[in-house]
């Protein structure tokens, strides 16, 4: 058993896990450049439409979303670095605050979400193809794909969050081997960086 413990330390490789979440990071960022590259393309035909739509999107639930993801990636930052003094209270701690600002997030964006179907506003729906013009429909249709896609992103960081909390409590993750929370560090921050477009997109830019 002693043998099989040492070679596994042995191989252990922290930089080779960290190159393969970047290169999994650049796929996700080709993913949604290429979706904004579409929305600056309809934007550009349809300007006076998009305007029309954005003014119906809640700027106040975007602006706390945003604020909310800002304070999640310094709690997850703050956490690697509580790891690497060895504080596992706190690094589980500052996970867990984390961990509850994605749930804050989410919820925040069940209720935007909500109120446009409600109101018959998704895509498909009979209201919107008898009162919108196309460039709207286009608007809403970008609207929810590219939230809803960041929305499943942010379940998926959930995942690795609990998954890293799990691992530090059986103290897996400890001062010496911290590349999994490294890495889910890393994918939240891409969270963040994508939130931080799609925010001024879709609320701001009228």
């Amino acid at each position: 058993m002693e043998k099989t413990h040492q070679a596994h330390h042995e191989h252990y490789d922290p930089e080779a896990s960290k190159i393969g979440m970047w290169l999994f990071i650049f796929t996700e960022l080709l993913l949604f450049g290429a979706m904004f590259i579409i929305y600056s393309v309809y934007r550009y035909l349809n300007p006076e439409a998009f305007h029309l739509a954005g003014e119906e999107l809640n700027t106040l639930i975007g602006a706390i979303n945003t604020v909310i993801l800002l304070v999640s990636s310094m709690t997850i930052a703050m956490s690697t670095s509580a790891i690497r003094k060895g504080n596992i209270w706190l690094t589980q701690q500052l996970l867990a605050i984390t961990l509850v600002l994605a749930l804050v997030f989410l919820v925040n964006k069940y209720f935007e979400w909500g109120s446009k179907f409600s109101h018959g506003i998704f895509p498909g729906s009979e209201y919107m193809l008898a009162n919108y013009s196309q460039g709207e429909i286009l608007f809403f249709g970008l609207y929810f794909v590219m939230t809803g896609l960041h929305a499943v992103h942010i379940l998926v960081g959930m995942g690795l969050i609990i998954w890293t909390m799990i691992e530090v409590r059986q103290k897996k993750i400890h001062q010496e081997k911290y590349d999994l929370l490294e890495n889910s560090g890393l994918y939240w921050h891409l969270v963040d960086i994508i939130w931080i477009f799609l925010f001024p997109l879709f609320y701001l830019i009228h």
